[in-house]
């Protein structure tokens, strides 16, 4: 009886991390969090550099490095590879991170909306399909 209601706990604690991990980053609503973005920014196949730069493949890629875009010297010479934390961080305030961007945009402030964001984002592989 014991063995069983231990059993029973573990089962629901496992369900439960695996259901809040799955509401964490929800792509979907990421999506219209993108909407944002989208004014300056493209993603998916056959997106073109806009006003910003095209956001296929961002993590793991190097910061001022998409071909054909014309980076601020502060953007190039940041040092970021980016990832979710630093996304995170940059987000919320892009000129706090990075001092003398030519990013004029006044952040997302929401942790979840990042989240959803970043779940986004995420998708797109370099080539701008969806992974």
């Amino acid at each position: 009886m014991v063995r069983l209601y231990v059993s029973s706990l573990a089962a629901a604690a496992v369900l439960a991390f695996a259901t809040t991990g799955a509401s964490a980053q929800d792509a979907a609503a990421g999506e219209k969090v993108f909407l944002k973005c989208k004014v300056c920014h493209q993603i998916g196949e056959g997106a073109k550099n806009g006003v910003g730069p095209v956001l296929n493949g961002l993590f793991g890629r190097k910061s001022g490095s998409v071909e054909g875009y014309s980076y601020s010297e502060a953007n190039k010479n940041s040092g970021i590879t980016w990832e979710p934390a630093v996304f995170a961080e940059y987000i919320k305030n892009p000129r706090a991170k990075i001092p003398g961007t030519k990013m004029v945009f006044a952040g997302i402030q929401n942790d979840k909306e990042i989240a959803d964001l970043t779940a986004y984002l995420a998708q797109f592989g370099p080539d701008g399909k969806k992974k």
